[in-house]
């Protein structure tokens, strides 16, 4: 038995309750069964439900036995005074709580068709449990649901900027820069490119700014790219040693250069190009962070953002071997990864950080107005019917999938707990 699967009936399917019997003979009546709680706590905070003739505002805790009250030590935490219903499927023991009161406790039967029918749709073999069912869901509800899941995506990543802000001591444009990096690296070397922001930080690149070639000698040097040997040309020779010169002014240490990926890139997504690029962006975008924060449109953002190489790499894709001359400006699918995993989620970040609704509500408008993203997670609910039609709705798709579908957390999916609901 499962208190999950409880949770799910006191949720959405509270009015089986009315009339059921108190511990003390006196009936229930369930007004609203509150709001579901997946953090420490009752497992419901607000609940309004009538005894007798008295309605009582407060908390609702769940278990399977209600011993387990007391197993896990409700009896002496006052943070569970306020549960006026103690809702079980085996009334094994009555149970007090910290001030001594006895907890009202209801006994109902376990949902074992709830149960059955579960496991049959997480038993599924099919690309998603509901795969199905989700193409003929109600629409507007399912545009509601992925409303939901495009904002719950978008705090997710408020958390992880977070961490990542306090990591680098409270600064937003240090955090900015090194989530700037990651998003570069792509998939492929995300890891090195965020080692890289790390290993050469924002101060020491603000020294040199104005100097692109330094900015180059610092982050190839940093990466351990630079050339060795007798092939060296004359762009190489003179970014190793200012780079040798820079490295002993700020005392870096530089990453290790296995980490760095090439094959089965496209020579064009190379980290040298991606390096060269950032360096370009780097010297060119004085106040970055501000600037993207001030952006109202996508096209701003992407004008501020597609930024070439210098001059050598127009005609190289790595060091000393030269290539066809074309343009190496980042493409708008890189673009789109950038936005979308940095910009946004740091304009959503710092609106909530400063109380700011106005920037929140611009990272939900940015993410309308970006085509949908294309990946084996939209493709696949294109294929049963779902299409995106949007940035943030490809956002909400991906959610879906890797939060709940592949994890089987259908009872509290709105479209899996619709087909339970069905059940019951």
């Amino acid at each position: 038995m499962h208190e999950e699967i409880i949770h799910f009936v006191w949720k959405h399917n509270y009015t089986i309750f009315n009339g059921v019997k108190l511990n003390n003979s006196e009936s229930i009546e369930v007004i609203s069964p509150g709001m579901h709680n997946h953090d420490s706590g009752p497992d419901f905070f607000n609940a309004k439900v009538k005894i007798g003739n008295t309605v009582w505002a407060g908390n609702v805790e769940i278990h399977i036995k209600a011993s387990d009250w007391n197993r896990h030590n409700h009896h002496s935490d006052p943070a569970y005074d306020s549960v006026i219903l103690h809702l079980v499927a085996n009334y094994d023991c009555d149970v007090l709580n910290s001030q001594g009161n006895k907890v009202p406790t209801v006994e109902i039967p376990y949902p074992d068709e709830l149960e059955w029918e579960l496991q049959r749709l997480v038993g599924q073999n099919a690309w998603i449990p509901c795969a199905d069912v989700l193409p003929r869901y109600n629409s507007f509800s399912l545009q509601m649901w992925l409303s939901s899941l495009a904002a719950e995506r978008l705090e997710e990543k408020t958390e992880q900027v977070d961490l990542l802000v306090e990591t680098c001591k409270g600064s937003w444009e240090e955090a900015f820069y090194v989530s700037m990096a990651h998003s570069f690296g792509l998939k492929v070397n995300a890891l090195p490119f965020d080692l890289l922001a790390k290993a050469t930080p924002l101060k020491a690149l603000a020294k040199v700014k104005d100097n692109l070639f330094s900015i180059e000698a610092l982050l190839f040097g940093q990466a351990s790219l630079l050339p060795e040997g007798k092939q060296v040309d004359e762009y190489a020779l003179g970014l190793i040693k200012e780079y040798t010169y820079q490295r002993v002014k700020f005392g870096l240490s530089s990453i290790p250069k296995h980490l760095w990926k090439f094959m089965r890139l496209r020579p064009a997504a190379f980290p040298t190009v991606r390096i060269a690029q950032f360096a370009m962006l780097i010297h060119k975008s004085t106040g970055l962070f501000s600037r993207c924060l001030e952006a109202t449109t996508i096209q701003q953002l992407y004008d501020l953002l597609n930024v070439q190489t210098s001059d050598y790499w127009s005609n190289h894709y790595t060091f000393t071997k030269d290539s066809v001359p074309c343009n190496k400006n980042l493409g708008r699918s890189s673009l789109d990864v950038i936005i979308l995993n940095t910009v946004i989620p740091f304009t959503f970040a710092y609106g909530t950080a400063r109380g700011n609704k106005q920037l929140k509500d611009k990272a939900l408008s940015l993410l309308e107005s970006m085509k949908p993203e294309k990946n084996n997670v939209v493709n696949g609910f294109d294929k049963i019917g779902v299409k995106a039609d949007s940035a943030f709705f490809s956002q909400a798709l991906v959610q879906l999938k890797h939060q709940y579908c592949d994890k089987r957390k259908c009872l509290y999916c709105q479209v899996g707990a619709n087909v339970l609901l069905k059940r019951i």
